[in-house]
């Protein structure tokens, strides 16, 4: 049985996937640049997303799509007023650098965004012909154009961009099975079942000395006191010779099958029961510690229907402690994280509750059990080898008193020795053979429940998709704060987000990408006539649903301070502070989360993290709110608009990227 499972004990590590998706070979081509900042831009990451699409058409590779998406990258998450000067003259300049190669649907694509910032311009445009173009564009380009324009249009065009933004968002939100995918982003790739290897058949070469000296002097006593019995004519005491000699062997054969189940279900309620109450004898402190910990855990979250957790626990202490030592010891060679494994204790887990709920987890007892006819058998052999053993060897002795007495203390003596020596090695031998059974059919049992991991995970989501369902949640959120303020879009004069772990949530990523969490906390601003607008919620990412609604409002000479601390330890902490004391604190990235992996750069992953929680916008305008109060908005757009009419004469000679 394989349950999902969310949950984490502490603060768990992160997942790091290892999919070659973020990360361009040094001697990539030009088009495989390109194709790796368009998977940037797809995963909310714009910055990174500019520098390898500029660098693509920087080295030649220049099509009507990397014109299209060069657009994109260059105007994703920011504002006209947030461009450098040189950043304007490369998008005034962009059709000049960037010339469409003949007409096709990226043609029209880039054409539909250069009218979209030329409106912008133009107060008189109409914008009816602007929206019908762009309703005419494909799935595919309208959809990029909605979420990587949204804050850089403004105005009545902004309006009916949004309203299609919004539409696209509900539609798209829980869309492509979400609800039963996300979980599979945060579970790490499964490492391969491990069984602990049967210990290997032990015996000793005195033990084997005995057993076959043992039986080699016993057939020879035993042959001698045949002879004398024949010689004396001894009939009926040598018949009874030769019933000791067959009671003997099927009382040995099934006293060794009783001896043996005796002794293995003895071995196992040592295992399985007193095992509780002995130190365990696999490693302990980290990886074994984890596993510990994640046995204990799924014992007391898998509780059998209709049984009282502390009874649950209590009989199965032994049990647990047994499973926990065969897979620490079955792993301790290996240097893997314990969630690559979390799979499997719950998969071993789950079979002990199966086996609890069916009554079959002791039933082991049953099996070994020994039938009443075998313990007949070995009894009555015995019985009949004993009787008939001392009539023949009282009538050994009539004919030969010394002869018999020295072959009958060396029957006694060799069979001593040589049944002790040869049970040893059948026990140990039978021992083996149960081993290597219960390790075969543990051994295919994991392997297809592994198996049925993997087919589970199979449909896990693309880094792409976790960001374009993210994007629905912001839009779907910050149209609930409009409505809720009963706002237009372009009634807001700004506004930003910032996106951060939800406590110890899970978290995961792809090599080179940001953290994806399952519980966000998501602060939106919004700025207005009136001052700022705050609105904070839990998103539970996996549901799409906000929880923990906050709201706060203030004027924007409230705004006494703005600040991003980061420690030395990894901690990037966004704190706003306000003039009568309050503070807004956000822990954006907790401690130690860089988590490098190979081929990744210090500092490249909380960049990326804070890239794509659009955390660069959101400072640039509540920084200058801070710096200027509500003056700096119509600062800002002002000199965004100076910046525009100053590069918008003939470009200079020499120009940053292209």
């Amino acid at each position: 049985m394989n349950i999902a499972d969310s949950s984490h004990i502490g603060v768990q590590a992160g997942i790091v996937h290892g999919d070659v998706y973020y990360q361009a070979p040094p001697d990539s081509s030009p088009q495989e640049k390109f194709e790796t900042g368009v998977r940037y831009l797809e995963g909310s990451m714009p910055r990174p997303a500019w520098q390898l699409i500029n660098d693509a058409a920087l080295s030649g590779y220049r099509t009507n799509q990397v014109c299209f998406y060069w657009l994109l990258a260059l105007l994703s998450g920011r504002t006209r007023h947030e461009l450098s000067v040189e950043e304007t003259a490369l998008l005034r300049d962009s059709d000049r650098l960037l010339p469409l190669i003949g007409s096709d649907a990226w043609a029209e694509g880039v054409q539909t965004i250069r009218r979209l910032l030329d409106s912008a311009e133009k107060p008189d445009t109409d914008i009816r012909i602007l929206i019908k173009e762009f309703d005419e564009l494909g799935s595919v380009l309208r959809a990029n154009i909605l979420r990587h324009l949204e804050l850089f249009l403004d105005g009545p065009l902004n309006d009916q961009m949004w309203h299609r933004a919004l539409q696209r968002a509900a539609t798209e939100q829980m869309a492509d099975n979400r609800e039963d995918r996300v979980w599979k982003f945060f579970q790490p790739k499964p490492d391969r079942p491990r069984v602990r290897q049967p210990e290997p058949v032990m015996i000793a070469g005195s033990t084997w000395v005995q057993a076959v000296m043992g039986t080699v002097v016993l057939i020879a006593a035993m042959a001698h006191l045949g002879y004398l019995l024949a010689q004396g004519e001894q009939v009926s005491a040598l018949l009874a010779y030769l019933l000791s000699v067959g009671g003997g062997y099927f009382g040995a054969r099934d006293g060794v099958e009783w001896r043996f189940c005796s002794w293995r279900r003895r071995a196992k309620d040592e295992k399985y029961v007193i095992a509780m109450h002995r130190r365990t004898n696999a490693p302990t402190g980290g990886f074994a510690k984890k596993v510990d910990q994640r046995f204990d855990y799924y014992f007391a979250k898998y509780v059998p229907r209709g049984t009282d957790r502390e009874i649950w626990l209590g009989r199965t202490a032994g049990i647990r402690r047994s499973i926990r030592d065969e897979v620490v010891e079955a792993y301790r060679e290996r240097r893997i994280g314990v969630e690559r494994i979390n799979w499997l204790i719950r998969y071993r887990v789950g079979e002990v509750r199966t086996r609890w709920e069916n009554g079959t987890l002791w039933s082991y007892r049953e099996e070994l059990d020994t039938p009443l006819p075998v313990k007949t058998t070995a009894v009555l052999g015995t019985l009949a080898c004993t009787a008939g053993g001392i009539w023949a060897a009282s009538s050994a002795v009539q004919v030969s008193p010394m002869s018999a007495v020295e072959s009958v203390i060396l029957v006694v003596a060799a069979g001593w020795i040589a049944a002790r020596a040869w049970l040893r090695i059948i026990l140990e031998r039978r021992r083996y053979a149960a081993d290597v059974s219960e390790f075969e059919k543990l051994s295919d049992d994991s392997e297809a429940a592994f198996v049925r991991w993997q087919e589970r995970l199979a449909d896990k989501p693309e880094d792409r998709e976790m960001a374009a369902w993210l994007d629905c949640d912001r839009k779907v959120l910050l149209n609930e704060v409009l409505q809720h303020y009963r706002l237009i879009m372009s009634n807001v004069l700004a506004h930003a987000f910032i996106e951060a772990p939800s406590g110890s949530t899970a978290r995961a990523r792809l090599r080179g990408g940001p953290w994806r969490y399952k519980k966000y906390q998501l602060l939106v601003f919004l700025l207005t006539a009136d001052g700022v607008r705050q609105f904070t919620v839990t998103l539970d990412f996996e549901q799409g649903t906000f929880h923990d609604q906050h709201r706060m409002n203030y004027r924007y000479e409230a705004v006494a301070a703005v600040r991003v601390r980061h420690t030395d330890n990894g901690e990037r902490t966004f704190e706003l502070a306000l003039v009568d004391g309050q503070k807004v604190s956000v822990r954006v990235i907790e401690p130690g989360m860089e988590e490098l992996q190979q081929g990744e750069n210090p500092g490249s992953v909380s960049e990326a993290t804070l890239d794509a929680a659009g955390l660069h916008h959101t400072l640039h305008v509540l920084e200058g709110i801070a710096a200027e109060g509500k003056e700096w908005i119509t600062k800002d757009r002002r000199r965004g608009e100076t910046r525009s009419e100053k590069l918008w004469p003939p470009p200079p000679d020499e120009k940053p990227g292209l």
